[in-house]
């Protein structure tokens, strides 16, 4: 004859009862918890059937305006990132370079000599006091390729950054950024100027000054005597 098991105890099955609904409750916000970090997504350049031109990539809304950008846009509060609208219209409303001026190569020259001057050197060659110490190392001002960049090319740098040279939108103003463009078109001119293109007081001054190498004059042609002029009779 078999006997009967005793019955479980109200207490303990309760328990147990709650245990389980536990550990389905971790199991389910672990799932959640997952769900927020990988979420099923399009990436961009992907299609999706939802829209008629088979494109995942929407344009924004039009006259929405972006609250963030950049690098500090993936952040979790993206707080310096709403700076970003701010500094290209600041930009944009400085399109074009303002007429070179002694006052504006004054403020290029104290704007470079304080945020550009530790890597690119007083000289623009690239070896400042921070490369000196171990900085990578900028390219020189005075290459071809530099050289023939258009003004927009250093602007541009200066707003965005480039290579291990960080963003200074914040830190110079869109009309400083001209000022420090006008002076590194000033110090490559330095670098490249001939004694012709100096002006003449300059160049008299250069020409006294001791040690300085006399630019030689241009030979006269020679006259041709009439024995050695062309079709002369021998």
């Amino acid at each position: 004859m078999s006997r009967r098991a005793p019955p479980v105890p109200a207490a303990l099955l309760a328990a147990a009862l709650a245990a389980l609904a536990a550990l389905a409750t971790l199991g389910g916000c672990e799932r959640q918890m997952r769900n927020m970090y990988q979420q099923p997504r399009y990436d961009p350049g992907e299609t999706s059937p939802l829209f008629p031109d088979g494109r995942a990539g929407r344009a924004p809304p039009v006259g929405s305006v972006p609250a963030a950008a950049g690098d500090l846009a993936a952040t979790s509060s993206a707080r310096q990132g709403r700076d970003a609208p701010v500094q290209w219209q600041e930009a944009a409303a400085a399109s074009s370079p303002p007429p070179v001026t002694r006052a504006l190569l004054q403020r290029g020259q104290e704007r470079y000599t304080i945020y550009c001057l530790p890597c690119h050197s007083p000289l623009g060659d690239g070896d400042g006091p921070v490369v000196r110490r171990g900085f990578p190392q900028p390219p020189s001002y005075h290459v071809q390729r530099l050289r023939e960049a258009p003004d927009r090319h250093f602007f541009d740098v200066i707003t965005q950054g480039h290579g291990v040279m960080y963003s200074y939108a914040d830190r110079v103003g869109a009309q400083d950024r001209w000022a420090i463009v006008a002076y590194i078109r000033a110090l490559q001119l330095s670098q490249q100027a001939s004694l012709a293109q100096l002006p003449p007081a300059l160049r008299a001054r250069l020409g006294a000054a001791p040690g300085a190498v006399p630019t030689p004059s241009p030979s006269p042609t020679p006259t041709p005597s009439p024995s050695t002029a062309p079709g002369a009779r021998r």
